[in-house]
């Protein structure tokens, strides 16, 4: 019987013992809990503020952005027309090292000249061949071919390169190319020094088709209006998709028109008419019959790299067609000073590519030089 109560006393104090050291634990629980809670409350707050700061932040950074990009070639894809020229290859560089952020789309032709075919000036201008590659023969079993950029090449932006084959008297590729351009940089010439190219390059259907109507085989003439048309009709496409076109954006002009200033080149009679005057032609085809494209057109100076230095200072003056208040003896003496102007192809291709977001110069038609002799 003692031995009984004995038993009992035991338990109830272990009982007693069990329900103190539960009481504890529950205590020591919610002393956690709440600091889990006030913690939690913390951490809360933090993370809410600086969710709020870095949503400020991103429209912060996007504003920033929009403001600093305005007229720029950000994010934008520049069709140059006459790549593989030596003025053409030019601006493709100039473009691809200076504006990292754009896609170049060099438009490239040949019709045989033994100087330039494929696009052996352009791959030189842009850096293309310092790469280092090779090839196995034909039987060993490593015979792929094999391209890799060095790292000095980082600064060249080949990645933004693409290179495309036109003929730019098909309306059908010029459609093609231009569809998702936003600029374009005209740099095409229908001739090879003072001969056309149909005719240096004995390309007989395209000379037939030039004689036989005066309004077809000329690049500067049907060239310049089958990519304006494309150009117009993606542009077109764009607005069709409610995208906002370029110019409300703020963006670069459409096209830009690389011409001959009047004494630049010697005048010179071919099958299809006056060299200078095939030039003007070109030009008031984009001031007139395209309104909706936006454009620049430069009237470049004769290009002089033996004499002239490159990186001189670039000076625009307002063609003298396009002025009227100037009369004839102001005529007499510019027409005196223009003979003497020169110009590195460098410095117009700079000129070239600066045109596309120098917003003075929208809708203009300036002659281009750097030095007067």
């Amino acid at each position: 019987m003692k031995q009984s109560t004995n038993d009992n006393r035991a338990m109830r104090l272990l009982a007693s013992s069990a329900e103190e050291e539960a009481e504890r634990l529950r205590r020591e629980a919610e002393v956690i809990r709440e600091q889990a809670r006030q913690l939690e409350e913390a951490l809360g707050e933090n993370r809410r503020s600086s969710s709020y700061q870095r949503d400020d932040d991103i429209t912060t950074a996007v504003m920033e952005k929009e403001e600093d990009e305005g007229c720029s070639l950000k994010n934008k894809k520049v069709l140059v027309v006459g790549a593989n020229g030596r003025l053409g290859s030019m601006v493709c560089r100039y473009l691809l090292r200076n504006n990292p952020d754009t896609e170049v789309v060099a438009a490239v032709h040949y019709v045989g000249e033994a100087s330039t075919r494929g696009y052996g000036r352009l791959s030189y201008e842009v850096g293309a061949e310092d790469g280092r590659g090779q090839i196995g023969a034909a039987w060993s079993e490593e015979r792929d071919a094999t391209f890799m950029y060095t790292d000095e090449m980082a600064s060249y932006n080949l990645r933004n390169l693409r290179v495309i084959d036109v003929e730019l008297l098909d309306p059908v590729q010029c459609m093609t190319i231009t569809e998702d351009c936003d600029s374009v940089i005209w740099c095409a010439t229908d001739f090879n020094g003072n001969k056309p190219r149909a005719v240096s390059g004995l390309d007989i259907a395209f000379l037939f088709r030039a004689v036989a109507a005066p309004t077809k085989g000329r690049v500067e003439i049907e060239g310049i209006q089958n990519i304006l048309g494309g150009l117009k009709n993606g542009k077109r496409n764009k607005r069709w998709r409610n995208e906002n076109n370029d110019q409300q954006k703020g963006g670069p002009v459409s096209f830009v028109l690389i011409s001959s200033a009047p004494d630049a080149l010697d005048d010179f009679v071919t099958p299809f008419g006056d060299f200078i005057a095939l030039k003007r032609d070109g030009e008031r085809i984009l001031r007139e019959q395209f309104p909706s494209i936006s454009y620049t057109i430069l009237q470049m100076a004769k290009y002089d790299e033996n004499f002239v230095d490159e990186g001189l200072e670039v000076k625009l003056e307002e063609a003298i067609e396009s002025r009227s208040s100037i009369d004839g003896d102001q005529i007499t003496g510019r027409k005196k000073n223009e003979r003497n102007r020169r110009i590195n192809r460098r410095d117009a291709a700079r000129a070239a590519c600066n045109a596309l977001t120098d917003e003075n110069l929208f809708e203009k038609t300036v002659q281009v030089y750097t030095v007067e002799r």
